[in-house]
């Protein structure tokens, strides 16, 4: 791998605070929902909240370690961390006790310290007894949380514990999960689907120091992953080589060649919907690679055999519901009608054609292309963002799913 560390936007991690309620067990649902969402849950749950959900339940679910006080973890500093971290948090089950902390600016655990040392947007979702959640101090308090720009949900009405029933049953997950959504400007475009996207330069050996390459850092199709991720899809990356990167919540498969790749996506592409074939996959290899170093006067001339093409190879075995988006560089001036005919020929949906003229695009945070398919015009990108180029693929193949129905 070379470069830079690919550094991911934000928008996706949470902290989800679990308060001691009985409606806690609820948000075993929540979490998986939110997980489903595309989003990287962090629980904090309060001391007390663990009598009812305990805190190896939290970290099986959420794949991550769960501590409830500043104590734990003390060298990492973990509200102010957990605070910069989140983009979202959200106090689910809220309550009465939790809100009048949190109204009154307490840190006297990890969840309230988290709360009041970050900026990130904060969601309040009241569950409690009726006389509780109408009692004029809880009202006053909720007031104060929503001055102060936090969004409180509105219990609802229903079955309680025991045989109490009225307002303060902790709302239905997917009530709280449109919340969220409109929170954090988000569309579950995705949600339920499989993509697989291949990123990064396929490298063919001559011998045990040298390789056939390209320059590609993998960031194009790095960037399309994340926004799948975000919309909701199950997304797994078939990488080749590429620029450094964490991607939680997907699944990560290395290749070397193209021949690996090819064999891992054709493993892969039974059960998906999407493959996006944003990898720069060598067009040739040689016709037999050495097993030791060749001298330089031994290297007069290579022999070379081209590598299957697996963008035509999948398109010509994908069925009908399932979607193939392209990628091809250019540098000739007439990217658009070249573009049109790879995507004819290979069978693709979509194909996204790079102007690499000058060495453009490769290892770099912009692009300059345009998108293509068969039924949308044509739209033209001049050095912008490769995540902006990425919202829009996924865009577009939401929507031919969506007719695929």
């Amino acid at each position: 791998m070379t470069g830079a560390p690919i550094t991911f936007p934000r928008g996706r991690e949470v902290v989800l605070g679990i308060s001691a309620g009985i409606a806690a067990y609820k948000s075993c649902e929540l979490l998986r929902r939110l997980q489903d969402s595309g989003f990287c849950v962090t629980v904090i749950p309060t001391e007390s909240s663990l009598n009812f959900v305990g805190k190896s339940t939290w970290e099986a679910l959420s794949g991550r370690p769960v501590s409830t006080t500043v104590w734990e973890n003390a060298d990492s500093v973990s509200h102010v961390s957990l605070a910069e971290l989140s983009d979202l948090i959200i106090v689910a089950p809220a309550t009465a006790d939790v809100i009048a902390r949190i109204a009154h600016g307490r840190a006297d655990d990890l969840l309230t310290t988290t709360v009041l040392a970050s900026a990130a947007p904060k969601l309040i979702v009241p569950a409690m007894h009726p006389h509780m959640w109408l009692n004029p101090a809880t009202q006053s308090n909720v007031e104060v949380l929503r001055n102060r720009g936090m969004v409180v949900t509105e219990p609802e009405i229903g079955r309680l514990t025991g045989k109490d029933s009225g307002i303060g049953r902790f709302p239905e997950t997917a009530t709280i999960i449109a919340a969220v959504q409109e929170l954090t400007n988000t569309q579950p475009l995705l949600q339920g689907k499989r993509v697989i996207v291949s990123a990064g330069g396929t490298r063919e050996s001559i011998d045990p120091v040298r390789f056939i390459g390209n320059h590609s850092s993998g960031r194009q199709g790095l960037a399309i992953a994340y926004e799948a991720l975000k919309a909701g899809a199950d997304v797994t990356v078939i990488a080749g080589e590429t620029d450094p990167f964490e991607l939680p919540g997907a699944t990560v498969i290395n290749v070397k060649t193209a021949e690996d790749m090819l064999k891992v996506i054709e493993q892969n592409f039974v059960d998906a919907d999407v493959l996006v074939m944003a990898a720069a996959v060598a067009d040739f290899k040689v016709d037999q690679d050495s097993p030791v170093k060749l001298k330089k006067d031994e290297l007069t001339h290579i022999a070379l055999v081209k590598n299957p093409d697996i963008l035509a190879t999948m398109g010509a075995k994908k069925r009908s519901h399932q979607v193939i988006v392209g990628f091809a560089a250019e540098t000739a001036h007439d990217i658009e009608n070249l573009g049109l005919k790879k995507m004819q020929s290979k069978g693709a949906d979509l194909l996204y054609v790079n102007d690499v003229s000058g060495g453009a695009v490769f290892g770099k945070e912009q692009t300059s292309g345009m998108l293509l398919g068969m039924d949308i015009a044509s739209r033209a990108f001049i050095n912008e963002s490769k995540y902006v180029v990425a919202q829009e693929i996924v865009k577009e193949v939401a929507k031919r799913l969506e007719l695929h129905g």
